[in-house]
């Protein structure tokens, strides 16, 4: 006698679950968000016209000559623009002093940034993850260093300077510069590289990776980010400075800033000089920060967000 097993009951279907419905916009509620946007907007342009007038007003006075600047404001030139020309850039190339002055701030800013890179990288990775004796006192002295005021230096510094015949030179400027940088360039990096998962680099060091091959291969990439905003920073602090540069350099070897300067105390509102001469030094450091924004930008926001 067979059997007949009862049916299985069929599964109740499921239904799908439906997405939450998306609350309707009011009229009242689209025009506060348009207006809150549009007051946004309107505000960030208006803090970015004020910031480029000053810049724009030194390109225009850069190119008019030194009559047209001494009639008139530089806004005069918007309704003759056909008066404007890069006369004053070619006077500028032919003036010894400043194409000198500006090679010179060529080269005391590239040395100093890239020789507090690559040394505070190298020192910020041994602070952060090399056992040595004395590590964490010696990083204490680092830190400490960074409240010392650059004008406790200037005095000492150039008196040894003058004894080892460094004074008033390139290399002596550098040097100055690399010193005092160093502090929270090392403090910078050592941080950023202490926050590096320490699973990675004992997992890169079980594979037979050397200390080396682990920082240049596995850390430098990873820390890009803030090793081009501590360049930025660098190049921007060395290349405006005037301060150090009026002390430690002389006439052959002084950059750009103190020769603008020697040129308004020589004469005067020569503005057909100092324009071209002043927007040359602003243009590299501002072309700079935009070739390495993105990566700038980066280092900003690094650790902000886990």
């Amino acid at each position: 006698m067979s059997v007949i097993a009862p049916a299985r009951p069929e599964p109740e279907a499921t239904p799908a679950t439906a997405s939450p419905a998306r609350p309707r916009r009011t009229a009242a509620s689209r025009l506060s968000g348009w207006l809150g946007n549009s007051l946004v907007q309107g505000f960030l342009i208006v803090v970015g016209l004020v910031w480029i007038t000053p810049l724009a007003g030194l390109f225009l006075s850069s190119l008019r000559s030194a009559r047209d600047n001494a009639a008139g404001g530089w806004w005069t030139s918007l309704a003759s623009p056909g008066r404007l020309s890069f006369d004053n850039y070619t006077a500028l190339l032919a003036n010894t002093g400043i194409t000198r002055a500006f090679w010179n701030t060529v080269m005391i800013s590239v040395p100093t940034t890239v020789l507090v890179v690559v040394i505070a990288a190298l020192a910020g990775y041994a602070f952060a993850w090399l056992d040595f004796p004395g590590r964490d006192w010696i990083f204490l002295l680092v830190v400490a260093l960074l409240v010392v005021p650059v004008q406790i230096g200037l005095l000492p510094v150039a008196k040894l300077f003058g004894q080892l015949g460094l004074f008033g030179t390139i290399p002596g400027v550098v040097l100055f510069h690399v010193a005092y940088g160093l502090p929270f360039a090392i403090f910078l990096l050592r941080n950023f590289f202490a926050d590096l998962p320490r699973e990675m680099l004992e997992a890169a060091r079980m594979d037979g990776g050397t200390e080396w091959r682990i920082f240049t291969r596995l850390v430098v990439p990873i820390g890009r980010p803030a090793i081009a905003s501590l360049a930025i920073f660098q190049f921007l602090w060395v290349w405006n400075d005037m301060l150090v540069a009026l002390l430690f350099a002389d006439t052959s070897s002084q950059p750009l800033t103190v020769e603008l300067q020697s040129q308004v105390r020589q004469f005067g509102s020569n503005i057909d000089v100092l324009a071209p001469g002043a927007f040359l030094s602003l243009i590299v450091p501002v072309a700079v920060f935009f070739a390495f924004q993105r990566h700038f930008v980066q280092g900003v926001m690094a650790g902000s967000v886990k």
